[in-house]
């Protein structure tokens, strides 16, 4: 039996485990609970993990545990044991089910357009760039036909004109960093379904354009809206395949990105020990990064990170850290980034009330209620909602009181 397939499959034994948030030791629990009897440990999860054992008399009770498909662990212990040659799913295999149906980058039979050169190429990255400082500012709800206007036009672009080999590649991976920020816009928008689109479409782009920190920045950015929107498995899938498919030269700074997403799918599915792990690693990341970093990361700074960090101590449930470090990120932006003041000051609201600061909280959810009128985005929105939700525990504080009176209605929006 191959020592490689062992491994692989130990590989996707850990997917599987981080995916439902369970420690090793809390697995070797939950196996001995489903099968009454105490003869798995910690260390027994970690050598199957490593590839040093199929733990062939406990699959049945390994598919309950980890909410997978019994026929499906089976055929990857085969693999292991060498009677098979399919392997178990992996980073490959979870982005390749992105991919959309049929080839809509596939270049037209009979093109007709013109013949492009590099200047189409940076025509293209320059809208490409500008709708992403036009996002720093704006909301999804403003940008969202435009953005997508404007990926359509280059899909027909590439789709129609005739080019050299290599503006074809850098073509498509202009469409991919456009679909990107498109399925941002959609995303922030609250038009989840359009977002997913989007980002099928440019994980298509990026893999066709042998981008793999591209292919890795689009998943990762699927990945975190599943987190946010209850498909906290997939989530952690995904921003987990998202890192392992960029590859190990990705430059320092996007290796970051991909870490704080899957700081914030672990959080969101439970798992604090992985998150505050991704946390780490993350800044390790950022602050090794010697590589040039690639256009789409420009915003990933020390202080983006501190900013997740909060988030993730916020929704830990550990205020003593997440409130000092808000209070210090939210004197770095000014007014004119509207909507993150607004989302930043939301998590401030929470740890605050979550400190048992009602009145300081309630404070704060004055102040994100008044930003969110001001943008079009549904994140502000849902956010302000999840504020009034947290606050209603205190209604019995007068500030409260008064906050919930005045905007309550927004919970039934």
């Amino acid at each position: 039996m191959s020592g490689d397939r062992r491994q692989q499959f130990g590989a996707y034994l850990t997917r599987l485990r981080r995916a439902t948030g369970r420690s090793q030791r809390q697995l070797a629990d939950r196996l001995c609970a489903l099968s009454g009897l105490q003869s798995v440990t910690r260390n027994e999860v970690s050598r199957w993990e490593r590839g040093g054992r199929v733990p062939d008399a406990w699959l049945t009770f390994l598919a309950q545990a980890l909410d997978t498909s019994p026929s499906e662990l089976a055929r990857a212990a085969a693999y292991a044991r060498g009677e098979t040659d399919i392997a178990p799913p992996g980073p490959d295999t979870t982005l390749a089910a992105l991919l959309p149906q049929g080839d809509p980058l596939a270049p037209l039979t009979a093109r007709t357009g013109q013949r492009l050169g590099h200047e189409a190429v940076a025509q293209l990255a320059d809208r490409v760039h500008a709708l992403r400082l036009a996002d720093d500012v704006l909301a999804g709800g403003d940008l969202i036909a435009p953005a997508f206007r404007h990926l359509g036009a280059a899909v027909r672009l590439y789709r129609e004109s005739t080019y050299a080999e290599g503006v074809g590649r850098a073509l498509l991976a202009q469409i991919g960093e456009l679909a990107q920020i498109t399925g941002w816009i959609a995303s922030d928008a609250g038009r989840h379904e359009q977002a997913e689109r989007a980002y099928r479409i440019g994980i298509a782009a990026a893999r066709q354009a042998g981008d793999r920190p591209l292919t890795g920045h689009l998943a990762g950015s699927l990945a975190y809206q599943f987190s946010n929107t209850g498909r906290l498995r997939e989530g952690v899938e995904l921003a987990r395949a998202a890192l392992a498919d960029a590859g190990p030269e990705t430059p320092g700074k996007a290796r970051a990105l991909f870490l704080d997403r899957i700081a914030w799918a672990h959080t969101r599915a439970g798992d604090a020990q992985s998150a505050m792990r991704a946390l780490d690693e993350a800044h390790e990341a950022l602050s090794e990064d010697q590589e040039p970093a690639p256009l789409w990361a420009y915003w990933v700074s020390r202080a983006e990170l501190r900013v997740m960090d909060a988030r993730v101590y916020t929704e830990l449930r550990r205020p003593l850290r997440a409130v000092p470090l808000l209070e210090d990120v939210l004197t770095q932006y000014d007014a004119t980034h509207t909507r993150e003041l607004a989302l930043y000051r939301s998590w401030l609201a929470i740890a605050l009330a979550d400190a048992n600061e009602p009145e300081q909280a309630a404070a704060e959810a004055q102040r994100v209620i008044s930003l969110s009128g001001d943008v079009s985005s549904e994140r502000a929105a849902e956010r302000c909602r999840v504020v009034l939700r947290r606050l209603s525990t205190f209604r019995d504080v007068p500030e409260v009181r008064g906050l919930l009176d005045e905007h309550g209605h927004l919970l039934s929006v």
